[in-house]
């Protein structure tokens, strides 16, 4: 996810309003979206207006020197300017979560649970806002924007199961004497997303460090924060009191003061490498719980006995969905022997995808996130020619007549080796490599020998085929004919190798363990000293 990782890591100078964005104008099937968004919520603007800062329950114009703009993917258009948070600004934030923290961790647990039951209610009812949004400064599909928020609604309605998760460990280790556990909160959390998830991100580590008792300081994505500020006024309506939940903007200067603040206990980050190790290596230099999840390579088996249909649209629907900008999207398929002969059909079958800006009818590939990012992916493309690949289809000149100062990138299949540029980077658009293997020991050690390992799978009608794959393969997250094995909430994100930091997975148990700390209480209450029974002064011996 190595395109995600630049804005964290440099930082970008002051912009007011873009000249050429704001003359240009959104497509009439986005204005209607656009309006809507601006005139009903609070902290968002889909106009060229500012995003606010949230601060102890409060959408507060930042007084930055320094703003993002954020353009529109498909047409370029200027959608909204984020600030790069003041110091005394991001201060006030920590406070204000810190200051909450002294009642919420204390609110009952059933009190904590009605608000994720409220909040569940009020992202269903809301849904069409947070999905245009995303539409608009994201570029995803209108489905596909559905899809991102749907995600993380589970991870919200399983964090109502708290009164259940929480429950700790009791046992009567001695007479009259008790050793129980009880899990209680960390205090102040922070949680950096990435710009691919605008909506599900936030919504893994919103409700987990809410029911949990924490409270959190979230830093959205400066590249399209609409879907995070929507969903704070959501949590605001759904009873969270001020400062549970926060929301501050900008760049490297906002991540290395999450890093460095004493108050803030623990990290929660999605997104590149590099801003991953940096975060990562700043946040536990500073004592803190941090989860990172990094850069991926995701790759696909494809069995010469593999359902032929239901194979074929798997693949196609998990590299290019999304404009492949997803960390679980399979990149690589490893054709095995007589697979090969699928190669002619998977190759039609991602050609007649439709391109298109997200508002429109039938589009099943939107626009990359920037112009940056569509530069980055053509070289990779270019880069296999000149290292002897093959591109058997090319997306690099995919032209949109309605949106022609769009990020497009049409559909990629490069038939390529492991030693290529185009295999070793993540590319991060709709670009799918195809490596060969005469065996599956063959394919299974290729994907051993990734660095990465986020997530492979497997296609085949052979339950032994399958379990050995199960059994041998290194990554953390195995799909057998699934193509995007994101496990749902009641499990664990549990991606591996040089995907992951941190030893403590996202969602699920894990969620639980990363935003708690067990304290272990043993309690002494002798019987025999019950008022109205007799004393003993003989030394205890506990039996």
């Amino acid at each position: 996810m190595f395109v995600r990782s630049l804005p964290f890591l440099r930082s970008s100078p002051t912009r007011a309003f873009s000249t050429s964005a704001s003359s240009r104008a959104l497509s009439a099937k986005a204005v209607p979206f656009a309006e809507k968004i601006s005139a009903e919520w609070s902290g968002t603007s889909a106009s060229g207006r500012n995003t606010k800062n949230f601060i102890a329950g409060e959408f507060v114009e930042s007084k930055a020197g320094q703003w993002f703009d954020v353009l529109d993917p498909s047409t370029q258009t200027l959608v909204t300017r984020v600030p790069q948070t003041t110091d005394a600004e991001f201060q006030q934030a920590v406070e204000a979560a810190s200051d909450a923290f002294k009642t919420w961790s204390r609110t009952s647990v059933i009190s904590r649970q009605r608000f994720v039951l409220k909040l569940q209610q009020l992202l269903r009812e809301n849904a069409d806002a947070v999905a245009s949004s995303i539409v608009l400064e994201q570029g995803k599909t209108l489905p596909d924007a559905h899809g991102d928020l749907y995600r993380g609604l589970q991870v919200v309605e399983a964090a109502v199961a708290a009164t259940t998760t929480l429950l700790g460990d009791f046992i009567e280790v001695s007479k009259d004497m008790d050793t129980y556990v009880r899990k209680v909160p960390l205090g102040v959390c922070a949680s950096i997303a990435p710009f691919n998830f605008p909506a599900m991100i936030p919504l893994w580590t919103i409700p987990m460090a809410a029911v949990t008792g924490n409270t959190l300081v979230v830093k959205p994505s400066e590249r399209d924060p609409g879907a995070a500020m929507i969903i704070a006024e959501l949590c605001q309506r759904a009873g969270l009191p001020p400062g549970v939940l926060n929301i501050v903007h900008g760049g490297v200067p906002t991540v290395n003061a999450i890093c460095d603040h004493p108050e803030i206990k623990a990290i929660s980050f999605v997104g590149g490498d590099r801003a991953g190790k940096h975060i990562f290596e700043r946040g536990t230099l500073n004592g803190k719980r941090v989860q990172s999840n990094m850069g991926a390579k995701n790759h696909a088996i494809l069995m010469p006995d593999a359902n032929k249909n239901e194979t074929l649209k798997a693949i196609v629907g998990s590299a290019f969905g999304a404009a492949g900008q997803r960390c679980m999207a399979i990149s690589v398929a490893i054709l095995v022997g007589e697979a090969k002969n699928l190669v002619p059909e998977l190759v039609e079958m991602a050609n007649k995808l439709k391109v298109s800006g997200g508002f429109e009818e039938r589009a099943d590939v939107g626009p990359l996130i920037s112009p940056t990012a569509k530069e980055r992916a053509v070289r990779l493309i270019s880069s296999a020619e000149s290292e002897g690949g093959r591109i058997l289809l090319d997306g690099r000149h995919t032209s949109v007549p309605e949106y022609p100062n769009g990020n497009f990138l049409g559909p990629t299949i490069i038939d390529a080796g492991v030693t290529m540029q185009c295999y070793k980077e993540e590319i991060f658009a709709p670009v799918l490599v195809l490596l060969h293997a005469d065996t599956l020991d063959e394919a299974i050690n290729i994907i051993n020998q990734n660095r990465y390992g986020n997530g492979a799978a497997i296609y085949t009608q052979s339950g032994s085929t399958a379990r050995k794959f199960e059994t041998e393969v290194n990554v953390g997250q195995i799909g057998i004919n699934v193509a995007i094995p994101v496990p749902l909430p009641m499990f664990s994100w549990s991606g591996n190798k040089g995907s992951v930091l941190g030893d403590i997975g996202f969602y699920g148990k894990s969620g639980i363990n990363f935003y708690t700390q067990n304290k272990t209480v043993t309690s002494h209450w002798n019987s025999k000293d019950a008022i109205g029974s007799q004393s003993s002064v003989v030394m205890p011996t506990f039996h």
